[in-house]
Parts: C-alpha cells; structure tokens; sequence
C-alpha cells in the first residue's frame, strides 16, 4: 500500500494527512478550489488542439503523476473517427461602421467551435446564417460547436444581434483544421487492491464555469486527497474530450476496465450552490449507486433524483451495452437543468468557492463510503457477550439499551458473512461511516470479522 505522505503543498492546494484513527471522514476542505477554476477559465478548450494540452499542463503541475495521451486524427475508435485537430488564435465580426461586434479576445464563446478559417465581406442578409443568438435570454452568449460538419460562425447576444444594421460586414476567424491528435489525461493512484475505483471528467468546453470546470477542479481535490489517504482501492482519473474522448478512451482500455472496475463516477457540474444531483448507472443498482445514494440520502436529504432517460453525459458510453462500467453521476445542479448552461452566463461568479467544497466534500464521502463497505460475519453462535467486551451495560434497567448498543446488536443480526455494511446501514437507517466505527470496535474485541473479497 502507498505509504501516507505527512504534507503536501502546491501553489493552489494543500492537505495535512490524517491523525489518529486510520480513517477519518468528518469534512475535510481543500482550498482555494475557485481560484484555481479561474486560471483554467480563459483557456479555448475543444474537443482537441493546445487548449485541452494547455489545460491538462496545468493539471499535471498539480498532479506530477499525470499522464497525458495523444491519439492521431483519423484514428478509428469504436464506430467513430477521431477528427482532424482545431486550434485557433484570432477572430473579429466589424459592422458597416467599423465597430467590433463580436472578438475573440473579449470572449472565446463567441466564435462557433471548430469554425473554419474564414475572411469575408458580406452583407448582413448573408452573415445571418452564420450567426447564432438565444432569444430566451438575450443577454447571453450561446455555446455552438460543428465538430463533425465544416462550417464557421460568430455567437452573439440576441439584444446586440437584433441591433444589427444592414450593410458590408467583415467576418475574420484565423483558424487550423489540421491532421493532429486527440489529448487526454490519466492518473493512477494505486491501492492495496488492483480493483479500480473510476473517476472521469471531461476538458473540452471553452470558458464555462460549472458545465466545464467545475468537474476537473473538483476531480483534482479527490486525487490530492486520496493521494494523502490510506486507500484500499486502486483509483483512476481521467481527463478526456467529453463524447469523443471517452469513446477513444474505452476503445483502448474498456477490456481491462470491465475487469477491474468496481465502481466509477461522471465528473461534472459540481461547482454551484442550488442543488445535489443523482443520475444513477444503466443498471441502476451497481455498488457507485449504492454509495452515492446512501451518502445523499444522510447527508444532503433534498438532492434532485434523475432517471437513467435523463443521461446526457459521458455515463452514455461508460454504461452504453458491452461496456457497462459501474458508474453513476453525482452533480449540484444538473446539465441542461440550470438556465445558464452553455452560455456566457456559466461564469465564475455562478460557480462559488462553497459550491466547489460542497461538490468536493460529497464526492469524497462518496469514495469514503465504498472504502469503507466491508462483508463482517460474526464469529460466535446467538447474541455474543458484550458486557464482558466493555460494550455493554453491566446494569440492566429499562434505559440500557442505548441508541449505540441498539446500533451494535441491530448490525450484529445482519453480519451474517454475505450482507455488505452498505446494505446493512440502509437497512439499520444509520450512515455507513457510523456503522463503520461500530464495527471496527466489534472487530477489536473479536466479535466479528471482516471479510476481504477485494
């Protein structure tokens, strides 16, 4: 097992290792997750090109363990074709006038992703069509992309776009589409055992705040933290092109993840102060659902249900047919769900340094609660002992029974050898990690053993 490290410090991010008991899961912050969301905010990310390698670059100052992948255009994955490589470095719409209507430099929101290079003159009547606009809220820049079809376009405020004057209009967008490659990241943080725990989130947004950052932020605090932890699991992050990039990705590991995964989570939204979200796997019943229901249900009671039908993310492919990786989603406010996504308005002021935490701090118990769920069988026959253990009364009134001791003899009926402490808690209806404490201590006095079946 990796031995634990006593500090670490890097420029955005430090965490002390635990004292005293083995585990300790009482909330635990990671700082200044929000500062480190705005660094990565200005960066052009795409489905490829030097904004993903500049993103995951500043990842790996964070993560010295990451690697990052390249996959060549043309490339066959799966049923799909990894497409030629994006990147792009100046674009401007001026009016008749000469004023700018939409830049680049101003917002990277404005120019339809993966537009080809272009330098026209043409009348308004003509550029409508390259043109894109919510009416429903018009002080926003929407987010287009046209990844697998050639064409450009400019996204603008639908107040500014209905002010348009007609006449000549100037259309510059300094762009490459090119043969290149596809960019991911992956970090592995071994364990005691080589079954994985799956952790992936995705880089390919420009700057949106919750729908984009969020996920990769509150990816990396899980991995700084995991990397101060005893960890029984094998844990691995990935940090792909959402679609495109987890299909490469499990076209070159999905045989070996089916083998080892026990559990795996979508990364994503995980940054604003509304809401908890639970989207479960296909399967609905895998032992990620377990945990993250479990940890909601005790923990943020009011959190939003979803259904598999309202999937929307890469849980399509980790839990598409022939693939069926365990995994779920564990979100704030859902995609698609609040009004800002895919816009301009998805910007650092909507994702907060307490939303982050929030986000941060489920997710870990989350992981917490699959470290700590364990098969016990009890080792003698009918009720054992326990006042000569120390864990009983010696008295007996009719206020014995305490809460702790019904907690004790209610887990004690149910370790049985084939029942796991999640099951058990849910069916005693108190939290794992209490459930956890008092099984240790059942442990320690010899009453019941943990099984290792990892």
């Amino acid at each position: 097992m990796t031995r634990t490290r006593r500090l670490v410090r890097t420029p955005y991010f430090y965490a002390r290792a635990p004292t005293g008991r083995a585990r300790d899961y009482k909330a635990l912050s990671m700082p200044n997750l929000h500062s480190f969301l705005q660094r990565l905010f200005p960066i052009c990310r795409s489905i490829t090109g030097n904004g993903v390698r500049q993103t995951l670059s500043i990842l790996k100052e964070e993560l010295p363990g990451l690697q990052m992948h390249e996959v060549p255009s043309g490339s066959q994955v799966f049923d799909w074709t990894v497409p030629d490589e994006w990147n792009i470095t100046e674009a401007r719409l001026t009016g008749p006038d000469g004023a700018i209507i939409a830049d680049f430099s101003h917002c990277n929101l404005h120019v339809v992703g993966y537009s080809e290079p272009v330098d026209l003159m043409l009348s308004l009547e003509d550029l409508q069509e390259h043109l894109y606009s919510r009416p429903d809220l018009p002080e926003a820049i929407p987010y287009v992309t046209s990844y697998y079809a050639r064409r450009w376009g400019f996204c603008l405020k639908h107040s500014v776009r209905e002010k348009l004057k007609p006449g000549m209009y100037h259309a510059v967008i300094k762009s490459t589409l090119a043969p290149g490659h596809l960019t991911y990241g992956e970090l592995v943080l071994p364990g005691h055992s080589e079954k994985e725990v799956f952790l992936s989130t995705y880089v390919c947004h420009p700057s949106m705040a919750n729908n984009e950052l969020s996920g990769p932020v509150v990816a990396l605090a899980l991995a700084r933290w995991l990397q101060t932890a005893p960890r029984r699991y094998t844990y691995r992050f990935v940090f792909v092109p959402e679609t495109i990039g987890s299909i490469t990705y499990l076209s070159k590991n999905h045989q070996q993840l089916r083998e080892r995964v026990v559990a795996g989570f979508n990364l994503t939204c995980l940054g604003d102060d509304r809401a908890y979200s639970y989207l479960p796997s296909r399967k609905g019943n895998t032992l990620a659902d377990k945990a993250a229901l479990h940890v909601l249900q005790h923990f943020a009671p009011d959190f939003v249900r979803y259904t598999f039908h309202d999937r929307g993310s890469d849980e399509r492919q980790y839990c598409s047919p022939g693939i069926d990786l365990p995994l779920c989603s564990v979100m704030r406010t859902k995609y698609h769900v609040f009004p800002e996504y895919h816009t301009s308005l998805d910007d650092c002021s909507l994702v907060t340094e307490q939303g982050l935490q929030g986000g941060f701090e489920i997710m870990r118990k989350v992981l917490a609660a699959i470290e700590e769920n364990a098969t016990y069988q009890c080792k003698v026959l009918c009720e054992p002992q326990l006042g000569k253990r120390g864990l009983y009364p010696t008295l007996s009134t009719r206020y014995s029974c305490t809460e702790q001791v019904d907690l004790m003899m209610d887990l004690l009926a149910y370790a049985d050898g084939t029942m796991s402490l999640l099951d058990e808690a849910e069916i005693v209806g108190a939290d794992v990690f209490r459930c956890s404490d008092v099984m240790r201590q059942l442990e320690e006095q010899g009453v019941v053993i943990r099984k290792m079946d990892d």
